[in-house]
């Protein structure tokens, strides 16, 4: 059987540049009669590009910088900067059980949002409200608690219940809703199984759109505005062998804000899209260690992401700091594909 070459062709279109580099910095005007096109005269100095107006100079980068050590840690996360953004909002996560969607409900939690946090399973929603520092580890606490549910978000009837116990729950629609809920069965396109395409569909896709419209239906019905996001994946944009049905499941996501985003836009509803790259999870972990070091690799902050990397940014979609913003798709991923 031929071996996949993915690895082999990028080791060969990476290897190191043989001349130098050059980088353009800053234009700056520059003087004098030539026989040019409008009698300004650009002369060529030490490299530089030369254009209509401006020239600009272009300084060899020296390898030593470019191979300097990447520091393993990241920077501090925004939480530190700006705390309380989100205290009036009711916050429903789906996936909260685990991952990106704990680390969300976490976030949202500390930014001062009542969670409502929804997972397949009952007892990693429970453990996750019992993270947020409040009392209500089982359905349908008092108002002001945060809340945890049980669902299965590839049903549209199971969709329609979650939003109906939330606003039993809460007296009022969730004005963030956070869709996190996402899984994989991978395996080559010549032997993915029709199963395997239709479970990842359901879930990442049909279950997204269910709980985006049952969220959307109720804030228009109640005429409140507010903020949905959707988590796509950096791999429904770029691709990822043996993951034609997450790619696929993961690219839909990103073209169901989009559109979403335009039809709710006029009811004060914003919708965008979160794309991590790689992030330190439990759907990671399950990758084989010398892919994850492949990856790595070609990451340029140089590890991988963690889901409060991923939370960070969500807070500040639910918050009113980006409430000109919707239809757009951020990505979180070190630089990985850019």
């Amino acid at each position: 059987m031929q071996s996949l070459s993915f690895w082999g062709e990028w080791g060969r279109l990476s290897s190191p540049h043989p001349g130098p580099l050059s980088s353009s910095v800053g234009p700056r005007p520059l003087g004098g009669r030539s026989a040019c096109a409008g009698g300004r005269r650009w002369p060529k100095a030490g490299g530089a590009l030369i254009g209509p107006g401006f020239a600009f100079a272009t300084p060899p980068l020296r390898w030593d910088w470019l191979s300097a050590g990447i520091p393993t840690h990241p920077q501090p996360a925004m939480a530190s900067q700006l705390q309380n953004r989100l205290r009036s909002a009711l916050a429903l996560v789906t996936g909260a059980g685990s991952g990106i969607g704990r680390a969300v409900s976490v976030r949202l939690a500390g930014e001062g949002a009542t969670v409502a946090a929804c997972d397949l399973d009952r007892a990693a929603a429970q453990e996750t409200v019992r993270l947020l520092g409040g009392p209500g580890s089982k359905e349908g606490p008092p108002r002001g608690n945060h809340a945890a549910f049980q669902a299965d978000v590839s049903e549209a009837r199971a969709a329609r219940c979650l939003l109906e116990q939330v606003q039993a729950c809460f007296s009022r629609p969730p004005s963030v809703v956070v869709s996190c809920a996402g899984i994989t069965q991978d395996e080559f396109l010549l032997h993915m199984s029709e199963d395997d395409w239709d479970k990842v569909i359901a879930v990442n896709l049909k279950g997204t759109f269910l709980v985006t419209q049952a969220a959307a239906q109720a804030l228009v019905s109640n005429g409140c505005r507010g903020s949905i996001i959707n988590i796509s994946s950096i791999v429904g944009k770029v691709g990822n062998m043996g993951q034609t049905n997450y790619a696929a499941s993961k690219a839909g996501v990103i073209g169901l804000t989009q559109t979403a985003a335009r039809e709710l836009g006029r009811h004060g509803i914003r919708c965008n899209s979160v794309v991590p790259g790689f992030i330190a999870t439990p759907m990671t972990q399950k990758v084989p260690q010398k892919v994850v070091d492949k990856i790595t690799e070609m990451i340029p902050m140089g590890h991988l992401g963690d889901p409060e990397d991923v939370a960070d940014v969500v807070a500040f979609l639910a918050s009113e700091d980006s409430g000109y913003i919707t239809g757009t798709s951020v990505e979180v991923t070190g630089g990985l594909f850019m």
